[in-house]
């Protein structure tokens, strides 16, 4: 087959390059490796340059929030400039190294941990058939590589050779894995529904996003993916009142960054996985599978932009609440985590396995996710109650506290006043 520009074009519109490439270079050996080293160049291009977007985005949004401009200078009066002047200096700044530091744990880790972030977008499905590689255990896959990233700060803390470094490393990593159980927990739930572990058969088996299907199981996973990236109101590395910088402390120039540049990728990618999971990710009210009468497959660039907004929505979200919210203590995030997420995440699945299992053969998808929905209301109106109830308890135990102070208060002052 020769090669055709207006037919090349038809198939980037289409979303099927590659396909139109393998007819154009037929079957040779060399095609199919030279096609993913394109695929893999191109979605690793994406996930390093769309951070200076999202930096520029969050900093406008939040100026907005706190009644600031926000970045007007290079670039124009929107600032558009202002990430790659950031990006020029951190890449002319003097990189520093601590003395007595581990040198391969130091410099491996800021690599890493890039690298572990841009691997998990492999199995993202951006548009039908537009995926790195369909794994049959696709989330799985991202909970794997993830789990990574704890490696990479502990590499970080321990090679830095200071002992505020180490002391961060140990609270992040402490706090990446407390909210790592509930955030599993909650995958759990989806993969019930879908029978898979697969993005793309997740995406498949929305007939009904699941965010409506199951609510509760979406918010610990919302909670929990903010909680294991680091963000606010969990930023407690950012603290004023904390451990310096955490566990990269010791980093300058272009490898301080290149944490920044995970954070900000695994935000977006977090926010990606949210609308695959929960939003129906690329689905669009059906029009992802539109065709038109020529045999033109619209659908496919419906679908890319549907999912696109949706992810940007939900990262918008998450620059909302870092402009809102207020930073927990340690001590309230950990007991957050282990005696209320964890036991609702628990409950949940029991429940919403349950319910599945009775639900008969054959019920149409809406009709299961009004049960579904109902079950999940249910139970979290239990679990607020049960807050409510402990809340009560702990503020009478506060009070009795407080009158006992004051009645020996009380007693004290009179035995002075006799004693004068």
């Amino acid at each position: 087959m020769s090669f055709s520009f207006l037919e090349f074009l038809k198939s980037l519109v289409e979303l099927t390059t590659g396909t139109y490439l393998r007819q154009v270079w037929g079957d040779a050996p060399w095609v199919d490796p030279t096609l993913d080293v394109i695929g893999a160049l191109l979605v690793a291009t994406f996930g390093l340059l769309i951070v200076l977007v999202l930096i520029w985005l969050e900093r406008k949004v939040i100026a907005r929030f706190q009644d600031r401009i926000g970045p007007n200078r290079v670039g124009g009066k929107y600032g558009l400039l202002q990430p790659v002047a950031d990006a020029l200096k951190l890449l002319t700044k003097e990189i520093i190294t601590p003395a007595g530091a581990d040198l391969w744990a130091y410099n491996l880790a800021p690599f890493l941990i890039v690298v572990t972030v841009l691997m998990m977008w492999a199995v993202m499905p951006f548009a039908p058939g537009m995926i790195g590689v369909d794994l049959n255990i696709g989330l799985f896959y991202v909970l794997a590589i993830s789990s990574v990233s704890v490696v990479t700060i502990l590499l970080a803390g321990w090679g830095s050779n200071n002992k505020y470094a180490l002391l961060g490393a140990f609270r992040a990593v402490a706090q990446m894995v407390s909210y790592e159980v509930p955030m599993i927990l909650s995958l759990l739930i989806p993969i019930l529904l879908a029978r898979s572990m697969s993005t793309v058969d997740i995406v498949e088996a929305q007939a009904v996003p699941f965010i409506i299907v199951v609510p509760l199981s979406a918010l610990i996973f919302f909670i929990s993916s903010l909680a294991e990236m680091g963000r606010t109101p969990f930023d407690l590395l950012e603290a004023e009142s904390e451990i310096v910088a955490g566990f990269h402390i010791e980093y300058s120039g272009m490898k301080f960054a290149m944490f920044m540049l995970a954070e900000y990728a695994s935000a977006l990618f977090m926010s990606g996985l949210f609308v695959i999971v929960f939003l129906g990710g690329y689905r669009f009210f059906g029009l992802e599978t539109y065709v038109t009468s020529g045999g033109f497959a619209l659908g496919n660039l419906i679908g890319l932009v549907a999912f696109f907004i949706k992810m940007f929505v939900m990262f918008s979200v998450l620059v909302w609440i870092r402009g809102t919210l207020p930073r927990f203590r340690i001590d309230q995030m950990m007991d957050f985590n282990w005696k209320f997420l964890v036991p609702l995440s628990l409950a949940l699945i029991l429940v919403v396995a349950l319910v599945d299992k009775a639900l008969p053969v054959g019920v149409s998808a809406w009709t299961q996710a009004g049960v579904h929905l109902v079950s999940n209301v249910l139970v979290g109106a239990v679990a607020l109650e049960i807050l409510r109830w402990r809340g009560r308890k702990q503020r009478e135990a506060q009070e009795g506290r407080q009158e006992g102070l004051e009645s020996v208060g009380v007693e004290a002052t009179v035995a002075e006043a006799v004693a004068h």
